[in-house]
């Protein structure tokens, strides 16, 4: 079992898993955002040397999550697959028809460029943002003008937060993070081919930082 961390937002109960996802319980919805498959295929193409089983791995990582937690739909908060059709879409594609019934939701990224017809081949369902109450489904994360334009708390991705920690000495890491403002939440990247940068929180945000085995709140 995951070492999850309960965290109650607008009377929903959510589980965020070291894992960088967030299993929304009243849904029953695993929540991801940018996977990136396809990248290391499109690093590959271009010549330059990759493990060929990283992409494998966050596969393997997502099984796991629905078969320990059995969810009814997986929401991909964009930039599901990074690049154009490449071989890691055969991946993709295996690993999709072993789990035929479940729902899967695409809220499409700047980098999710692969034509429709491809994801309705999957069953996979296509949106540019989804309101689920009191949750609003986005990729890109929105500045405080737009936010007042929206109905609905979003969750989004696409700058793969993180969070910069120091130690007694000089030494720092900078840890992957999900940052819950007070209308907005931002979930790290779940693909492990990704940089993350580090945000600046606001004294009403919830900082929790993502460990090898557990998400610890620091904010």
């Amino acid at each position: 079992m995951s070492a999850a961390t309960p965290f109650t937002l607008l009377d929903q109960d959510l589980l965020l898993l070291p894992q960088r996802a967030i299993y929304w319980q009243q849904q029953k919805a695993l929540i991801a955002a940018d996977v990136h498959l396809g990248k290391v295929g499109h690093f590959r193409k271009a010549g330059i040397a990759v493990p060929r089983d990283m992409e494998q791995n966050d596969l393997a990582v997502l099984s796991d999550l629905i078969h320990e937690y059995r969810p009814e739909k997986i929401i991909f908060l964009g930039d599901l697959f990074h690049s154009d059709m490449n071989a890691d879409w055969d991946w993709f594609k295996l690993w999709r028809q072993q789990f035929p019934k479940l729902e899967i939701i695409l809220i499409r990224g700047n980098h999710d460029i692969v034509h429709d017809d491809h994801y309705h081949e999957l069953n996979i369902g296509l949106h540019h943002s989804l309101l689920l109450e009191p949750f609003l489904m986005l990729h890109h994360p929105q500045d405080d003008g737009e936010l007042d334009q929206l109905n609905g708390y979003v969750f989004c991705g696409h700058i793969h937060p993180g969070v910069s920690l120091k130690g007694k000495g000089r030494q720092g890491v900078t840890l992957p993070c999900f940052a819950f403002g007070k209308r907005q939440g931002i979930l790290p990247s779940f693909g492990k081919f990704t940089g993350r940068v580090a945000i600046r929180s606001l004294k009403t945000d919830r900082i929790f930082a993502v460990l090898k085995d557990k998400v610890m709140p620091i904010a």
